[in-house]
Parts: C-alpha cells; sequence; structure tokens
C-alpha cells in the first residue's frame, strides 16, 4: 500500500478536486505546472537558499533531557517553533510564492486561523512586493490579537470572515470565493494539506523539509535516521504532513497524529476529526469531516485556533483508514497543562497546538530506549493570553 498521493490526487480513497467549474483554470494551472515548476533546480536553489538563510533553517533537532527524565524515554524535539515567524508554515509559503512569481501572478491571498500562516504569507509578500490579503474569521482575529498586528504591519490587508462559526473554515469559505472572482492575477496560498489537489501534495513536498532534516540530525545524534515514533499534532495536518514525509512508507517507523479532543470528544465541543467524522467533501477534497447526519459541516471547537477545523487533509484521512498512523485526541485542558510543562521543564513555551502533542505521555507509555521526535510546530508568544487566562498568571 503506498501512503503518497498517486497521478490522480487521491491518498487511497480520499483527497481528488471537488471544485465549481469557475476554478477549474486556476486548479488546473497549478496542477500541469507545480511538479515541473518545484522541480527545476534554478526553483530548487532559490527555496533552499531562503530556507537557509532568510527562514533560518535546518532547526534543531533538541534532545528535552528534563522531559524525557520524567517520562522515562527518550524525547526529541524538532524545533521548528525557531523558524523565522515562530512556526512551520513559513516553509510552504516561501515554497507558494516563488511557484506564483513563476507563473506570473501578483496578488496573493490566504486563510489563517491561528494567524500563524498568515503572519507567514504576510510576510514573504513583503519579502517579494506582493500585494497579500488574509481571510481570518472574526472569532480567530479576537483571540489572536498579537498576529493580527503583525500582518497589518508587514503590509496585508486582514479581512474578517463573518458567517458561520467565524473560525478557520469560514475564512477558507471567503478565501476560495475571492479566488473565483480574481483568477488571472491572484494565487491562493492554502496553508495547510487541505484543499483541492495538488494542494495537499504541494504543500506536504514543501513542508517535507522537517523530515529530511530529522533522519540526517537523527543520523548524526543517535547513528539511526529512523525514529521509533514521530509524533505531531493534526488540525488540517501541515506540520504532521512534514514531519511524517519521509517515513510515510517506512512501517519501522510508526507515526501518531494527534488531534483536538476540545472539551472531550464526545462534550459537542471538540475537533476530534478521526474519531467523530465521516467520508464528506470538504473545500474541494474528499476526506473525513465532522457532519450531521444530513451532511452538515458541524462545527468544531478547541482552545487553539490552529486545530478547530472539522476536517483532516486527504493524507491523514487515509494515515487513519488505513492503520498507518495512531490517532489519538488530547483536550484543552490536558494540553495545557502540558504546554505549562514544557515551559517549566525545559524553558520552551510552545504553541497551543503543540500542546496537544506533548500531552500524549499521559495516555501512552513508551520504552525507555524508543525514540520519539516531537514535531514543536510553534513557539507559544502568540498564546500567552490563552495561557495567562487559563493559569490565572
Amino acid at each position: 500500500m503506498s501512503y503518497n498521493i498517486n497521478e490522480k490526487g487521491y491518498y487511497g480513497e480520499f483527497g481528488g478536486a471537488y471544485i465549481p467549474e469557475m476554478l477549474y483554470p486556476n486548479i488546473e494551472e497549478l496542477r500541469l505546472n507545480y511538479l515541473k515548476i518545484t522541480e527545476d533546480p534554478s526553483f530548487k536553489k532559490e527555496f533552499d537558499q531562503l530556507l537557509k538563510d532568510y527562514v533560518g533553517r535546518p532547526s534543531p533537532l533538541y534532545y528535552a533531557k528534563r522531559l524525557s527524565d520524567k517520562y522515562n524515554t527518550k524525547i526529541y524535539l524538532k524545533r521548528e517553533d525557531l523558524n523565522h515567524t515562530g512556526a512551520h508554515k513559513v516553509n510552504n509559503t516561501i515554497g507558494q510564492i516563488l511557484l506564483a512569481q513563476r507563473l506570473g501572478k501578483t496578488r496573493i491571498i490566504a486563510e489563517t486561523g491561528a494567524g500563524q500562516h498568515g503572519v507567514a504569507t504576510a510576510t514573504v509578500c513583503a519579502l517579494m512586493g506582493m500585494e497579500c490579503i488574509v481571510y481570518m474569521g472574526e472569532i480567530d482575529i479576537a483571540r489572536q490579537a498579537p498576529n493580527v498586528a503583525r500582518m497589518k504591519m508587514l503590509g496585508a490587508k486582514v479581512v474578517p470572515a463573518t458567517s458561520g462559526s467565524k473560525t478557520l473554515k469560514d475564512a477558507t469559505n471567503e478565501a476560495m470565493r475571492d479566488w473565483i472572482n480574481n483568477p488571472v492575477d491572484t494565487h491562493y496560498i492554502v496553508g495547510s494539506v487541505v484543499g483541492p489537489h495538488p494542494y495537499p501534495d504541494m504543500v506536504a513536498r514543501f513542508q517535507a523539509v522537517v523530515s529530511e532534516e530529522i533522519q540526517s540530525q537523527l543520523s548524526e545524534k543517535e547513528g539511526t535516521t529512523k525514529p521509533d515514533y514521530v509524533v505531531a499534532c493534526v488540525g488540517g495536518g501541515s506540520n504532521a504532513a512534514g514531519a511524517f514525509y519521509h517515513y510515510l512508507e517506512d512501517t519501522d517507523v510508526k507515526l501518531i497524529a494527534v488531534e483536538a479532543a476540545g472539551k472531550g470528544i464526545h462534550s459537542g465541543e471538540s475537533a476530534a476529526t478521526s474519531v467523530l467524522g465521516r467520508e464528506g467533501i470538504i473545500h474541494g477534497s474528499k476526506t473525513l469531516l465532522m457532519q450531521t447526519d444530513d451532511g452538515q459541516i458541524t462545527e468544531p471547537y478547541s482552545i487553539s485556533a490552529g486545530l478547530d477545523y472539522p476536517g483532516v487533509g486527504p493524507m491523514h484521512a487515509h494515515l487513519y483508514k488505513s492503520g498507518r498512523a495512531q490517532f489519538m485526541s488530547i483536550t484543552d485542558d490536558e494540553a495545557m497543562v502540558a504546554g505549562l510543562e514544557l515551559s517549566q521543564l525545559e524553558g520552551i513555551i510552545p504553541a497551543i497546538e503543540t500542546s496537544h502533542s506533548l500531552a500524549i505521555f499521559e495516555h501512552k507509555t513508551f520504552n525507555p530506549d524508543d525514540i520519539i521526535v516531537i514535531n514543536l510546530s510553534g513557539r507559544g508568544d502568540k498564546d500567552l493570553q490563552n495561557y495567562i487566562d487559563y493559569f490565572k498568571l
């Protein structure tokens, strides 16, 4: 069984491009060109150079000694929080803006939940001198104010999505509408491994630098390219796709995807798609999706703005259905406690999204010689107010 995408844009039975006719030319232009452009040596050279000199890659693979001692196993943290802009998102936005330039686009649109992708998009637009419009749910704008300020400071226009749950899914809907209305000059930088083909594959390829580095860094530290486990949080799933990418076909390496259970899986306020989701279509791809009996999308909930998406990318839907990855669901409370624990044991304040991954040690026991790599997808600056309110700091 293959865990990578096939030529029709499917991971197993998930994926594809279910799009309105108006979007067909845009998606087709991307599909026909993305591999040709991204595999061109001049593209690769510019991409790698920017990752090195602008983003600051490679990000360190850090042995978390005190955390490892506490849980009696070997825990390494892939420090994506140390990238310029504070998260893994910038790996993808740099790739996509270079692609957009080569396709002759002059205007960039994006959607964002936690704001990290919005900031990363605004950053590369400033870098390349392109117009930038970011769609963001009204609720997320309120709870991620520092990131909104950063986007504006970088020259982006932030447009609130005021329909539905006023969060990530609604911001995505607004961005799609914009793209339909501006097909010629606009490129839509999707921030996760979601959306119609070729987006899930394209974003995964740009994020694959994460697992590529893990292989060489682990080889240096442990004499093997293979950890026993790779762990990452999953909303749409881009940081997980990047951390898993080079290990997808290597079944010696176990993959753990961690979702947001919100206030409890069956509380009615959750984003645990693997448990609650059924097959459906959202934002142009067939995947697992939280929905009512008559197919209406269920409003997701998580304390972390980056994980409250009602679906999951098609790669992850396939990893779940095929049993290749173990999916775990972590509540708000468990995530917050784990975030505080990392802060106080290792001096690293993680994004609340990442904190979900760190909470698995209360649920799963590992062997003392197991090597576990956790993708520390983002830093916690953007979540300080949430932490302050939660812990009454």
